[in-house]
């Protein structure tokens, strides 16, 4: 009779916790640059690429959801030595501010993955904010802002920089 009890318990708080889950893709346009906290030798530029990843939705109310993704993005700058790709892991907090727009703000953690011993950390820790557009039930447009909290060289380098970044793209829920 308890294990009973306790199963209608269980299966009532499950449903009374239950949120509005969808999922989806997104992908777009990148513009990435490394801030340098001093001068360096070489021209820094920006580098221009692609993101590709996959989202979840979890809304807690009509106005606030959870957003967890897990996604592809080259950062870095132009030259071909600072090109840094990570498969990235953003966390963000969405509030709706009209029936088509949410702002979002959240932390970043980004593991790097083309190459090896090439003086940069293999972790990255970021905070990102952004906007989201709701084109249609299932299509949005974004744009976001991602900016570093750690030096991306390793510290027996004697430089120090920072990624910025900048996301432009589309997203579809399924």
């Amino acid at each position: 009779m308890k294990k009973l009890l306790l199963i209608i318990l269980l299966s009532i708080s499950i449903h009374g916790f239950s949120q509005d889950v969808k999922y989806g893709v997104r992908g777009g346009y990148s513009i990435s640059n490394l801030d340098f906290d001093s001068d360096i030798p070489m021209t820094n530029k920006h580098r221009n690429s692609f993101y590709i990843g996959f989202f979840g939705d979890i809304r807690f109310s009509k106005t606030v959801a959870l957003v967890p993704e897990l996604q592809f993005a080259a950062e870095g700058a132009r030259a071909e030595v600072w090109h840094l790709d990570y498969i990235q892991a953003p966390v963000f907090l969405k509030f709706r501010l009209s029936e088509k727009i949410r702002f979002g703000v959240g932390p970043q953690v980004g593991l790097k993955i083309n190459k090896v011993d090439d003086g940069a950390k293999n972790m990255a820790y970021s905070a990102l904010a952004g906007f989201d557009y709701k084109i249609s039930h299932m299509i949005f447009a974004d744009i976001r802002y991602t900016y570093g909290f750690r030096n991306v060289f390793d510290d027996h380098l004697a430089v120090s920089a920072k990624n910025s970044n900048i996301q432009i793209g589309v997203g579809y829920k399924f």
